[in-house]
């Protein structure tokens, strides 16, 4: 067609030879670039924006899901008896407790349309990702999608202009813990629409939020945990093996959780040991972020080694006491620490880094321990073959577009229609409803575009810091912007290089 590269029809199935206009053939073990690496390191540290750990003097953590990270098994539990509190507390039919939980049924970072009862994807332009719409258990097609935005995949930003993610009509689940939640809410909409009974979209989701609210403020996580800890906790030894080096290197370490202190208390002697508050100069519990960042009304009340309530007045914070309560106003002037001296560690984007990066300063460091599986199935030969040729074929399909003949306008449907499925193929290897937490079909997810701009770097895990030096420093991959031409090849190898500590690292897994 024109001189332009044509294929053999195979669809789903990466090209096995390309036919070019100059009479050679190439093999698909060619069509991957030279120097593209097919092991990527799911130890490493990303970088957004650069950072130099020699600056860094102090270095804040989260509790859940930064220093502890925990097993899936959590929700499942999470979700049964959340669902229990809908049938028991708010009297929902006792049918839905047939509705099992569905380990992968959703990924972090997925908007749900309050009113519509809709959860979806949404990219960094707030685009709906066409295939990622789920009413239920059941997709919703595209052309019912388009009919219910107005024709359009677009969902304006008075829908989703919260700061935290809550618009007025919107919600973005951006945490582990909202997992549960988005499946409970997929399963309860499911049997009201599969059994014919009316019901209001908006006081489903206010029952179902208020009964996972209920497994939260009840202890019922807290009590399944701390029985249990070697089932739940996962590296803990790793988390151990980061506060050694860190305090051994002159580090001023503290920790700022909404947990309660026996929860935090119980799960940290089981990772690092009895003296576990010896490697913190200050810990706060029950902070109630994000408010902590934003308010500067609550004061910080001191607890004594058994965790009750002491009422003096707090004119210090003290390296071996307790803390609760408080805001981040008197943190920083009872500290001292301010600005990019501090680099703090979080899962949780709005409530742990977000008001810390943009209104204070401070470094931020985001766990996301999806980015061990992803990187698993991004390092795959099939996807690293179905990625170039997508790509390969989107460049063809630009140029053939300029060729108005019969012939061509055939074998851009044709290419159309195999684009689409290689689309669809990329997607599913990570999740068949909604794909990568990090990609729609080629843009920035709506939660990848948020990571970037509220993180100096992001990471698996906390341990990642181990396959560095202390004086190391993050340089962000300068990728080429549309209109330059990419004259580098940093950006193949930055998630594939070897760490220097990543011996010592595999001796402490």
């Amino acid at each position: 067609a024109n001189g332009l590269v044509r294929r053999s029809r195979e669809p789903t199935v990466p090209m096995r030879w390309l036919h070019g206009c100059y009479g050679y053939q190439v093999c698909n073990s060619d069509l991957i670039p030279p120097g593209a690496c097919n092991l990527l390191n799911s130890s490493t540290i990303y970088a957004n924006n650069e950072v130099d750990l020699s600056t860094v003097d102090i270095y804040g953590f989260d509790y859940d899901y930064t220093l502890a990270l925990y097993s899936n098994a959590l929700n499942g539990m999470i979700y049964d008896k959340a669902k229990s509190f809908l049938i028991e507390h708010f009297k929902y039919p006792k049918e839905i407790h047939k509705y099992d939980y569905i380990p992968n049924f959703t990924v972090r970072g997925l908007h749900y349309d309050i009113q519509k009862g809709l959860l979806m994807k949404i990219d960094a332009f707030h685009y709906i990702q066409p295939g990622t719409v789920y009413r239920g258990l059941s997709p919703v097609p595209d052309e019912e999608v388009l009919e219910l935005f107005g024709g359009t995949y677009h969902v304006p930003l008075e829908l989703d202009s919260g700061f935290y993610g809550k618009g007025p009509k919107l919600k973005q689940f951006m945490d582990i813990f909202s997992i549960p939640e988005m499946t409970l809410l997929a399963a309860a909409n499911d049997f009201f629409i599969r059994n014919g009974i009316d019901y209001d979209p908006v006081h489903l989701f206010k029952d179902v939020s208020e009964a996972i609210g209920m497994v939260h403020l009840k202890g019922f996580m807290y009590k399944w945990i701390m029985e249990d800890l070697d089932k739940f906790i996962l590296r803990g030894d790793e988390t151990d093996a980061v506060l050694h080096r860190l305090v051994s290197q002159g580090k001023k370490l503290f920790l700022i959780t909404n947990s309660p202190f026996s929860f935090v208390d119980k799960g940290m002697r089981h990772m690092v040991g009895k003296d576990w508050r010896d490697f913190f100069d200050v810990v706060i519990v029950q902070a109630d972020k994000p408010h902590f960042f934003t308010d500067c009304i609550k004061p910080f009340r001191r607890l004594d080694g058994n965790g009750d309530l002491q009422w003096e007045k707090i004119t210090s914070l003290d390296k071996g006491q307790i803390y609760k309560q408080g805001n981040l106003f008197d943190f920083l002037r009872l500290t001292g620490w301010r600005g990019s001296r501090v680099l703090y560690f979080g899962d949780h984007l709005y409530s742990d880094l977000a008001d810390l990066m943009l209104r204070h300063g401070w470094r931020t460091a985001a766990i996301v321990p999806e980015l061990e599986p992803e990187t698993k199935v991004v390092s795959t030969h099939r996807y690293a073959l179905s990625l170039t040729w997508l790509q390969a074929l989107t460049g063809l399909m630009e140029r053939l577009q300029t060729h108005r003949d019969p012939e061509s306008k055939r074998v851009f449907e044709e290419w159309q229609k195999e684009r689409e499925e290689l689309r669809a193929m990329t997607k599913n290897v990570f999740n068949p409803q909604f794909g990568s937490i990090f990609r729609t079909c080629h843009n920035p997810t709506y939660f990848s575009r948020r990571l970037s701009r509220f993180s100096d770097v992001y990471m698996a895990s906390v341990s990642c810091l181990l396959n560095y030096d202390p004086s190391y420093t993050f340089y962000p991959r300068r990728t080429p912007l549309q209109h330059e031409a990419p004259l580098w090849m940093d950006q193949l190898c930055t998630g594939c290089m070897k760490t220097p500590h990543l011996e010592e690292m595999s001796q402490i897994r």
